[in-house]
């Protein structure tokens, strides 16, 4: 199982909306068959070990991160291949949480007289899945809020001077994140105050530029804005309130969206995303976009660099005020992990509401 998760990493950032998928086929202590989902709308990792098994599939067992599909989609079931090869034992990571499947490919393999082994390494298997399990589940993207700041919580000094927080090493493993995701969220105010382009630089093989999502409630960006006049590294979301009217560059791929509201409302425009097919979005704006997902319980993981500086009092902290009373309201993480990336520090873990 620990050589499916492996085999599933390798299609990050290839598979979205799909879930990351490694199989391996083992029989009398050998490995015949292995392969991996490497894009959406591709062959399942499971027809990929079939193939490279061929007839010596039969009798042999079959190992998967993630409950085998049993409907048609892009591509047909993979229960029907599997009990057509004459696999006599599955052993699986966990259910798939699509409700088109949720149990009943396990079961289409039980009535097939196969055996089946679940929940074997679940917790790796869910770990992998976290961005898919949250997108199929509730239509919305996975929510990374990705922040770097001072020992003392700062992003910036007094003078709003931020270049740069981090070190090389630390802004290079952002890049790379950011091209595994579907989407890169601020505000206006970072356009405003550092006009990015909000790429992936360099961009990894094979990957694609995610779509770039912009949160302007009183359409105070200029029309001058690199974002909106980079069309050929990928497209722009430019979310507004109701009645703001903004004046657009040529380029086709400035998407403007018009909140129902004044205000935008947080929930409202994941699930808007959601229902583009946007399974991810990493969160890069400042202190109040932050803010505001933060009180509204909008983000799933925390992704924390933390710098060796000092910039004290006067510098801009991470968060905005959340008007906590005692101590024990304040949100804990959970799950936290740990890591040196140069001479920074990576702080990841999981807000106590995810």
């Amino acid at each position: 199982m620990q050589r499916c998760i492996d085999l599933a990493m390798r299609g990050r950032g290839l598979t979205s909306p799909n879930p990351l998928v490694g199989s391996v086929i083992v029989k009398d202590n050998q490995v015949i068959g292995e392969g991996y989902h490497q894009k959406a709308g591709g062959r399942h990792a499971e027809v990929w070990a079939l193939e490279a098994a061929g007839e010596r599939a039969q009798g042999a067992t079959l190992y998967v991160n993630l409950e085998p599909c049993c409907h048609y989609g892009r591509t047909p079931p993979c229960t029907e291949r599997i009990i057509a090869a004459g696999i006599s034992r599955v052993v699986v990571g966990m259910e798939d949480p699509n409700p088109k499947v949720a149990g009943k490919g396990m079961r289409q393999l039980l009535d097939a007289d196969i055996e089946v082994v679940g929940g074997v390494c679940e917790q790796q298997a869910r770990s992998i899945n976290e961005i898919f399990i949250k997108y199929i589940s509730t239509k919305k993207p996975f929510v990374l809020w990705k922040a770097a700041c001072s020992m003392d919580g700062k992003v910036a000094v007094g003078t709003g001077d931020s270049r740069w927080v981090t070190g090389k090493p630390a802004r290079a493993e952002v890049h790379r994140t950011r091209a595994m995701l579907d989407g890169i969220m601020v505000g206006s105010g970072t356009i405003i105050h550092d006009d990015p382009l909000l790429t992936a630089r360099p961009l990894p093989e094979r990957l694609t530029q995610p779509t770039r999502i912009i949160l302007d409630g009183r359409g105070r960006i200029p029309i001058t804005a690199k974002i909106l006049n980079s069309s050929e590294f990928s497209p722009v979301i430019w979310v507004v309130g109701q009645d703001v009217q903004v004046e657009t560059t040529d380029s086709s791929e400035v998407t403007v969206v018009h909140a129902p509201d004044p205000t935008i409302d947080i929930n409202w425009v994941l699930s808007c995303l959601g229902q583009q097919g946007i399974t991810s979005v990493m969160l890069e704006g400042g202190p109040t976009l932050a803010t505001g997902f933060w009180q509204a319980k909008a983000i799933d993981k925390v992704q924390m660099y933390m710098a060796p500086k000092l910039v004290g009092r006067d510098g801009l902290s991470v968060l905005g005020p959340l008007h906590y009373q005692w101590m024990m309201e304040a949100t804990a993480l959970k799950s936290v992990q740990l890591r040196q990336v140069g001479e920074d520090f990576c702080f990841e873990g999981y807000p106590s509401w995810s």
